[in-house]
């Protein structure tokens, strides 16, 4: 962590772990100290092709020196600044579905493989290094690559890239954990004891198991037994130093491409469907119709606001989220389903569109973490103020009900998280929908009206437009938030 040497507040991005220098952010810039010993290291290495092509395709953060007097209170201690761009908005690997955690293994490979041709090496291998300009990542920790003895053989990041990218994407795969439950803590990802202790028998047999679990395990033991010393020990010559980590490089490949999260299907019914994914094709009580006279409504909220940011709450499969891409806007998608998150990734990379996905529940939104809190920022952090529109379509109601959310509480929140434009359903507990949830306890909602809801609204936002859908208990609304509103 850095700290201001005049006060105990720590700055922003706080970094401390890599002793070639540290980020941090002054107001709307990322910039980055790098201490002496690495910086003829660092500038060789933003003068190969890897860098260079990084960069112009978007796959590497830009990074260009800045001046001393940009760093504030560190200038005076600092002779080498860089700054970065800026992502618009960072995320972090226990937020993402698999299919962005294979996304980042695989660039993180490919970068790995690119170095070596130069004579560079990738000293560390996390998802942590990377980030998502939409739904492209981006490698952002230029630091991460050094100059490598030609005479060097091993792949030291090798234990890194298996316990935070493949055994990550092993329980996701085999044993259904997400994401958010074994890469947020620990830090550094799954050691493989802990996946043998999951797996049976039969299965810590298996070709995948036995190479990245079983095999790690039992040497594991044998060297604590034995209680020796690691000790590096040279190549014979600089050829088979590289052939040997270019080995390394290609069975890591063979396992990231066997780890390749299964595609949905849902219409046939194939890939590992959850509750939500296919809502549209047919869990959904919307008629055709319907259907397109809501998204005529929010279409032309769209167009009448402008938006450049946009926050999705409860994306579903994106469909709200790529008509907002389509007008132009940057989308961040939100759902606590992981299977319809990584569908929309899927889509959007596929298709180039400017959405985010991440798995957060708003009920339940991501927390700080790391050392006191300040490595990682929470989501309500990273996204208050941070969009000109936020839509919550057909979700309010699981809030209401399922979370217990009051009303108030749940408008206010979404008066923070916009700039400017809030796009809400309102379903009434007549709706079926409603009446599924609610599971015979309709009581409890039944002062929850149409009319009660634009009225609590009322307190943060003024009524821009709206209309019911033909047939059905729901409202749609377009609102803008009143400046007086806190």
């Amino acid at each position: 962590m850095i700290v201001s040497p005049e006060a105990e507040a720590p700055l922003n991005i706080p970094s401390f772990r890599d002793p070639a220098g540290f980020v941090f952010r002054q107001e709307d810039r990322i910039l980055r100290v790098v201490n002496p010993a690495w910086v003829p290291g660092l500038e060789a290495f933003l003068q190969t092709r890897t860098a260079r092509e990084g960069t112009r395709s978007g796959r590497l953060v830009r990074s260009t020196r800045s001046l001393r007097s940009d760093a504030g209170e560190l200038g005076a201690h600092a002779d080498y600044i860089i700054e970065h761009e800026r992502i618009p908005f960072p995320a972090y690997p226990y937020e993402w579905p698999p299919e962005m955690l294979h996304a980042a293994a695989a660039l993180t490979l490919d970068f790995a493989r690119q170095a070596l041709e130069e004579g560079f090496g990738l000293k560390d291998a996390t998802p942590y290094n990377v980030l998502f300009r939409g739904s492209q990542p981006v490698f952002v920790d230029v630091l991460s690559f050094e100059r490598r003895d030609p005479a060097d053989g091993i792949w030291m990041a090798y234990g890194q890239f298996v316990r935070t990218f493949l055994l990550p994407l092993m329980a996701s795969r085999y044993f259904g954990f997400p994401l958010s439950g074994v890469l947020g803590s620990p830090r550094d990802g799954l050691e493989p004891e802990t996946l043998y202790r999951w797996a049976g028998w039969r299965r810590r047999l298996m070709p995948r198991f036995l190479s990245l679990v079983s095999l790690p395990k039992w040497i594991a033991l044998c060297e604590r037994a034995g209680a020796s010393r690691y000790h590096r020990k040279p190549a014979d010559s600089p050829e088979e130093a590289r052939f040997v980590v270019e080995g390394i490089l290609k069975s890591c490949q063979r396992h990231l491409a066997a780890l390749e999260p299964r595609e949905i299907n849902s219409s046939a019914g194939t890939g590992n469907a959850s509750t939500w994914s296919g809502y549209l094709d047919g869990k959904s009580i919307y008629t055709p119709g319907q259907l397109v006279q809501k998204e005529v409504f929010v279409a032309e909220a769209l167009a009448l606001a402008k938006p450049r940011t946009v926050l999705d709450v409860g994306a579903n499969e994106g469909h709200f989220s790529f008509l907002a891409a389509r007008q132009g806007c940057s989308v961040v998608a939100i759902d606590s389903d992981p299977v319809v998150t990584g569908s929309i990734w899927r889509r959007a990379a596929r298709e180039r569109y400017d959405v985010l996905p991440l798995v957060v529940d708003l009920t339940r939104p991501t927390p700080a973490i790391g050392w006191r809190n300040l490595e990682c920022a929470s989501f309500l952090d990273r996204a208050r103020g941070g969009f000109d529109l936020v839509m919550m379509l057909a979700v309010i109601h699981h809030m209401l009900v399922t979370e217990r959310v009051p009303l108030e509480d749940l408008l206010a929140l979404a008066a923070e998280l916009t700039r400017e434009y809030l796009l809400i359903e309102f379903v009434a507990p007549e709706d079926p929908m409603f009446q599924r949830i609610v599971r015979g306890r309709e009581e409890l909602y039944a002062h929850l009206t149409h009319s009660r809801f634009e009225a609590a609204a009322a307190q943060r936002f003024e009524l821009v437009r709206t209309m019911q859908i033909d047939g059905l208990h729901r409202w749609l609304y377009l609102f803008r938030r009143r400046r007086a509103a806190g």
